[in-house]
């Protein structure tokens, strides 16, 4: 007897859950956590679901790829065994941010998503900021930063697609800059909105391989800071100010203990 031929139509790969909802490595039973445990988002999904500007369709390349990139954000900052990363290729994953070199998920891991990310300048250099330094510096002046996809150029297995981040400037910025001082800008409850472009490569199992991103890393700080108010102290001055205080003693900066 003849076959019709049904038995022998390609099927196309299951969709793995990473795409599916934003949510799904939080589940991940057994993989090793930053804070030995999954993070909570709730405070973030809540957000964004109120001042979104997309509203993508269910199961619609747009909405994949966002769910794509929740997901491996939150395995580039929770997770620390780069094993329990599925979201990438580990055998040829890359990392690259406009024309700087790309880097290693092992570099991702060890240094942050941050310091991997942001160009160095006069308000923050990442080589004076380690990973836990850098979430917290970020983290805490906005408890919430949302991301969604815009809009999608291509699909798979190359996929373009342009983005935007944001969230509110809740408490003060302090980090480190490039130079090694300490930049304080004080909070202004404003809106602060980041917008580029990515070219995501894509494997069989639509794990990434490779990731280019194109964005203004400084529009964020000229956002924090509107009208030039930052104040800045080296390591030096920092120091005069403490001996000059009667015993040696150092006073607590701005009054306020450090935010966890």
């Amino acid at each position: 007897m003849a076959s019709d031929g049904t038995d022998t139509v390609a099927q196309p790969p299951a969709m793995p859950d990473y795409m599916t909802g934003p949510n799904a490595v939080l589940k991940d039973a057994g993989a090793q956590w930053r804070n030995t445990q999954p993070p909570d988002y709730s405070k973030t999904r809540k957000f964004f679901s109120e001042t979104k500007r997309g509203d993508h369709k269910a199961g619609s390349l747009s909405e994949l790829v966002e769910n794509l990139v929740k997901n491996w954000e939150i395995e580039a900052s929770f997770k620390t065994r780069l094993s329990d990363w599925r979201t990438i290729d580990h055998k040829t994953f890359t990392f690259a941010v406009n024309e700087l070199e790309p880097c290693s998920a092992e570099h991702m891991l060890r240094v942050g998503t941050y310091n991997a990310i942001i160009t160095p300048c006069s308000y923050y250099g990442p080589n004076h900021s380690d990973f836990a330094a850098s979430h917290k510096t970020f983290k805490r002046m906005m408890p919430t930063f949302a991301w969604e996809v815009l809009e999608v150029h291509s699909g798979p297995p190359i996929v373009s697609f342009r983005w935007r981040h944001w969230g509110e400037m809740k408490n003060d910025y302090v980090g480190r800059n490039n130079n090694g001082e300490k930049v304080t800008v004080k909070a202004n409850g404003q809106l602060i909105d980041i917008q580029g472009v990515t070219v995501a490569h894509l494997n069989s199992k639509f794990q990434v391989t490779e990731l280019k991103t194109s964005f203004d890393s400084n529009a964020m700080f000229r956002q924090m800071d509107p009208d030039g108010t930052a104040i800045k102290v080296s390591a030096e001055e920092k120091e005069e100010q403490g001996t000059a205080v009667d015993g040696g003693a150092l006073t607590v900066e701005g009054g306020s203990k450090e935010i966890n």
